[in-house]
């Protein structure tokens, strides 16, 4: 079984639970992974597995070994699992809920890209206070003094600027399962998750 499951964030939505009280959840979806190659200590210096997201216009249509052989033609994502059981997978096997080791109530820890908001000021981007919005006052939303009683006006490293912002990898634990549809092959996450919508998460106990 595999320990850490690869999905595609759908978007947020809310559930009922049996006290009627609502539980705000993210779905994500994990079908249409293939594995496409198997990783094995004695040729590769360590067990594996690698899985590939179908695209779009192949999804459907039954599994051809040609796609293994032109990969970047078909697949749109292409990971690695670590497994010590590699043994159970082979390539062109479509990846199951009963090969991914995640049950309904785990708590789980997602990793994403969070959404990028491109260039902003250091008000946005640091979370900083700003100056008074009088009208006399010309220090509103700049980042002030950056070289202060230093040799020559040199700023230290790691001060805070304007900048591009998001667009990063982020991890968020704790984040409990509160449904696995088998129909569908979604979950639903309680909480937020880091990424837009049809971005790639990984989900890991």
């Amino acid at each position: 079984m595999l320990n850490s499951v690869l999905g595609t964030k759908v978007g947020m939505t809310q559930l009922f639970d049996k006290n009627g009280d609502v539980i705000p959840v993210t779905v994500v979806d994990i079908n249409n992974w293939f594995v496409t190659q198997i990783k094995l200590s004695n040729k590769d210096g360590y067990n594996a597995v690698q899985v590939g997201l179908l695209r779009n216009r192949f999804r459907g249509q039954n599994f051809s070994p040609l796609w293994l052989k032109a990969k970047k033609d078909h697949f749109l994502n292409l990971k690695e699992v670590r497994s010590e059981d590699v043994q159970s997978f082979a390539p062109g096997q479509p990846l199951e809920l009963t090969a991914l080791s995640i049950q309904e109530g785990d708590v789980v820890a997602v990793t994403g890209t969070s959404r990028g908001l491109g260039f902003q000021g250091v008000v946005k981007r640091w979370n900083f206070r700003g100056g008074p919005a009088a009208h006399g006052s010309k220090f509103h939303r700049r980042p002030g003094t950056s070289g202060c009683l230093r040799t020559q006006g040199e700023i230290i490293k790691g001060k805070k600027f304007p900048g591009h912002t998001g667009a990063e990898q982020v991890t968020v634990k704790g984040l409990k399962i509160v449904r696995i549809d088998r129909d569908t092959g979604c979950v639903f996450i309680k909480g937020a998750i880091p990424g837009k919508k049809d971005s790639l998460v990984t989900l890991q106990k």
